[in-house]
C-alpha cells in the first residue's frame, strides 16, 4: 500500500489476534452491574456508607477498575498493600473492592473495554517481540501518562525503525533538572515528568534529544522564559542563577496578553470581544479552557453579534432540552405533584408540542393565575378537572390531571419497568391530549436522548431494581455522560476547545482562560478508596498526574505566536487563587528587573485592561 495506516493509540490490537479475545463488554451494562453489587453490599451492611451515595460510589468504584486495569494491577497488590495504620477506613474499602475480584479473572468475566485494550496490547506486543516489523511504526503526539501507553512507547523505541515523536518537549530544561525528576511523589506535577520517566526508562540523554524538524519556535525567547518559571520547587533558586541570562524580556511578552477581570462574566465578555475581532479579521482563534461555565458565558456573549463558535465539547445532554424534559419527568415518581413541578413542565417546550401549543400555552397562562389566587401547594385532579369545565379547557384539563396528577411510586421495580413508564409519560406529555406526533425525539438533541435511551433499554436486564429516587439519580446521571454538538453551522475561524483537544491543533491566536487554581488546573477529586501514599505503592496513578498534564498543556499553549492568559480575580464574590504557573511567571518577571520583567508584565497587563474596559463599556446600561 502506498498510504500509511493511521491508528489511534486506543486502537492498536492486532485484527488476528481480535479473534482469540472474548467480545467486551459495554461500558454501560458494567457500570449497571457495578450499580447492582454495591446496591446488594450497602442493603447487606448499610453503615458502610449512605444509600445516596449509590451511584457515586459505583463510578469511582468502575473508575478505580479501569485504572487498575490499565496500569497492570490486581486486586491482590492492592489487598497486600501495608495499611496497619489506617485499618478502619480499609476495611470499609475491602469490602467494596472484594465484589469485584471476578472482573479481574480472565476468563471468569467477559473482559470490560480497558482489559480488552490492554490484553489486545500485550498481544500485539508479543507479537513485536517474536517478529519486529521491519516498516517505519511512527508513535506522535502521547505523553505516556497511562501505563499501557507507556508500555507501547517503550516497545515501539525498539523497533527497527521505530520512532516516538514527543509533544511539548521542554528543550530549554538543563540535564540537572532533568535528573531530578525520577521521584514521582516529588515531580508528577511537572510538565516534564512523564518525558523524563521515559526517557530514564530508555536510557536516553534528554539533553542531546532530537528535534523532530528545523522550524524556528514562534517565540524562543518566551520558551525559555516559561521553562524557567516551571521549574520544581526544589530548584526554583534557579531563576536566580539562570534569570540572569536570559534576554529581555519585552520581546519575549510582545505577544502575550494578560486579561484579570473582576469577575467571570467580565472575563467572558473580553474574551468574546477578541473573538468577534478575529473573525472580522478572518484570524482563526481558539479559546481554549476546561472550565466549562466560563465557555457557555462566552458562546452567550458572542451570541448578540451572531457568532457561533465551533465547540469541540458541544453541550452536556442533560442541558438539552430533551434532557431536561426526561428529568423533569422522572421527578414526578418520587413525591406528590407540587404547584411548582407541574407549571415547570407544562412550561416546557417540549409539553404539549405535538399540536395545538397555542391553546396549551394560554390553558397553562389561565391554570398558573388559578394556582396562584387560590394557593394550591399540591393541585388535585379533581380541582384542575372542575376548572378546566369552567373555563372552557375541559379535554386539556382531563389530560393534565390523568398524566400528571398521578400518585407517588413506592418501593423498587426492575429497571427496565422503570423506563417502559417513564417512557410512556414523557410521551405522553410531550404529545397532548391529541395524542399526535410530539417534537420529543426530534432534532439532534432529540436523535441523541432517544439513542441513549434506546442503549439503556437494551442493557436495561442487567440492572437492579430501584426505587424511584435512585432511578432518576441513575437515568440522570446517564444523560449527563452524553453530549451534543451544536446542531447550527458553527464559525469556520472561532474554535472552542478542551485541554485534550488543544494538545494536536493550532490556531493563530490561543486565548487560555480560566487560569485560576481549581479551574485550571482542576483540583483532583476525592478517592474514597485509596490516598496518596497507597496509590504511589501500588503503582496506581497519583492524583498530581492530572495537575502535571495540565501544565503540559499549559507549557505547549503559551508558547504559540500570539496568546491571551486571561483569569477572573473573583469568582462568586470570592477572591480566586491565579493558577500556579501563572503566579511563577509573575513573580519570576517580577524579579527580573535588569531584564525589564516588570516593565513587560506591566505591557502584558496593559492590554488586557485595555480589553477590559472595552467589555465595561459593552454592559454599561443605556442612559
Amino acid at each position: 500500500t502506498l498510504l500509511p495506516r493511521i491508528r489511534l493509540l486506543t486502537d492498536m490490537a492486532d485484527p488476528a489476534a481480535l479473534r482469540d479475545l472474548p467480545a467486551p463488554v459495554p461500558p454501560l451494562r458494567r457500570r449497571l452491574e457495578l450499580t447492582g453489587l454495591v446496591s446488594k453490599l450497602l442493603d447487606a451492611q448499610p453503615d458502610l456508607a449512605p444509600r445516596a451515595a449509590l451511584f457515586d460510589l459505583a463510578d469511582s468504584l468502575a473508575t478505580l477498575m479501569d485504572e487498575m486495569q490499565d496500569e497492570g494491577v490486581s486486586p491482590d497488590q492492592i489487598a497486600a498493600l501495608d495499611v496497619s495504620d489506617e485499618s478502619g477506613h480499609w476495611q470499609r474499602a475491602l469490602s467494596f473492592l472484594n465484589i469485584v475480584q471476578r472482573y479481574f479473572e480472565q476468563g471468569e468475566e467477559a473482559p470490560d473495554t480497558i482489559a480488552f485494550r490492554r490484553y489486545a496490547l500485550e498481544e500485539r506486543l508479543k507479537r513485536w517481540q517474536e517478529t519486529p516489523p521491519e516498516h517505519p511504526v511512527i508513535l506522535a503526539g502521547s505523553t505516556g501518562s497511562r501505563g499501557g501507553t507507556h508500555r507501547l512507547m517503550c516497545a515501539v523505541s525498539r523497533l527497527p525503525q521505530g520512532a516516538l515523536v514527543l509533544p511539548g518537549y521542554d528543550f530549554d530544561m538543563p540535564g540537572p533538572v532533568w535528573g531530578g525528576l525520577t521521584d514521582a511523589l516529588s515531580g508528577e506535577d511537572h510538565p516534564q515528568f512523564r518525558f523524563a520517566r521515559l526517557l530514564h526508562e530508555l536510557a536516553l540523554d534528554p539533553v542531546t534529544l532530537p528535534h523532530w524538524h528545523d522550524q524556528p519556535a514562534p517565540s524562543a525567547t518566551r520558551n525559555r522564559l516559561v521553562s524557567l518559571a516551571l521549574r520544581p520547587a526544589p530548584v526554583t533558586d534557579q531563576w536566580r542563577s539562570e534569570g540572569v541570562h536570559l534576554p529581555e524580556l519585552t520581546e519575549a511578552t510582545e505577544k502575550l496578553t494578560l486579561v484579570e477581570a473582576n469577575s467571570k462574566r467580565e472575563e467572558a465578555m473580553a474574551i468574546a470581544l477578541r473573538l468577534r475581532q478575529a473573525a472580522e479579521e478572518g484570524t482563526t482563534a481558539a479559546l481554549i479552557t476546561p472550565d466549562r461555565m466560563l465557555t457557555r458565558q462566552v458562546t452567550a456573549a458572542l451570541d448578540r453579534w451572531d457568532i457561533v463558535p465551533d465547540d469541540s465539547a458541544g453541550i452536556p445532554l442533560q442541558l438539552t432540552p430533551p434532557g431536561r424534559f426526561l428529568r423533569q419527568v422522572a421527578a414526578l415518581f418520587q413525591r406528590d405533584l407540587t404547584a411548582e413541578s407541574l407549571l415547570s413542565l407544562l412550561k416546557h417546550p417540549l409539553t404539549h408540542s405535538g399540536s395545538e401549543r397555542n391553546t396549551h400555552l394560554r390553558a397553562t397562562r389561565e391554570l398558573e393565575l388559578h394556582i396562584r389566587k387560590k394557593s394550591w401547594p399540591f393541585p388535585q385532579p379533581e380541582l384542575i378537572e372542575a376548572w378546566g369545565e369552567a373555563e372552557g379547557f375541559p379535554d386539556w384539563a382531563h389530560w393534565v390531571a390523568e398524566t400528571f396528577c398521578q400518585p407517588p411510586l413506592h418501593g423498587t421495580q426492575a429497571l427496565s419497568d422503570w423506563l417502559m413508564i417513564h417512557v410512556e409519560r414523557a410521551e405522553a406529555i410531550a404529545s397532548g391530549p391529541a395524542k399526535g406526533d410530539s417534537e420529543l425525539w426530534k432534532e439532534g438533541a432529540g436523535r441523541k436522548a432517544r439513542q441513549v435511551v434506546a442503549e439503556l433499554e437494551g442493557e436495561a436486564s442487567h440492572g437492579t431494581d430501584l426505587d424511584a429516587r435512585d432511578y432518576a439519580d441513575l437515568f440522570g446521571a446517564i444523560l449527563a455522560k452524553g453530549e451534543l454538538r451544536d446542531r447550527d453551522a458553527p464559525h469556520p475561524h472561532i474554535l472552542i476547545w478542551g485541554t485534550l483537544e488543544a494538545r494536536v491543533m493550532g490556531a493563530e491566536l490561543l486565548i487560555l482562560g480560566g487560569l485560576n487554581e481549581g479551574s485550571w488546573p482542576e483540583i483532583p477529586g476525592a478517592d474514597p478508596w485509596l490516598n496518596r501514599r497507597m496509590r504511589h505503592k501500588a503503582g496506581l496513578l497519583l492524583p498530581e498526574r492530572r495537575i502535571g498534564l495540565a501544565a503540559h498543556d499549559f507549557q505547549q499553549a503559551v508558547a504559540a505566536d500570539e496568546v491571551w492568559i486571561t483569569r477572573a480575580l473573583k469568582s462568586d464574590d470570592a477572591e480566586t487563587v491565579p493558577a500556579r504557573w501563572v503566579n511563577r511567571l509573575m513573580n519570576l518577571m517580577n524579579g527580573l528587573p535588569a531584564k525589564q520583567g516588570p516593565d513587560a508584565l506591566k505591557a502584558m497587563q496593559a492590554r488586557g485592561r485595555h480589553w477590559l474596559a472595552l467589555a465595561r463599556q459593552v454592559e454599561a446600561p443605556i442612559k
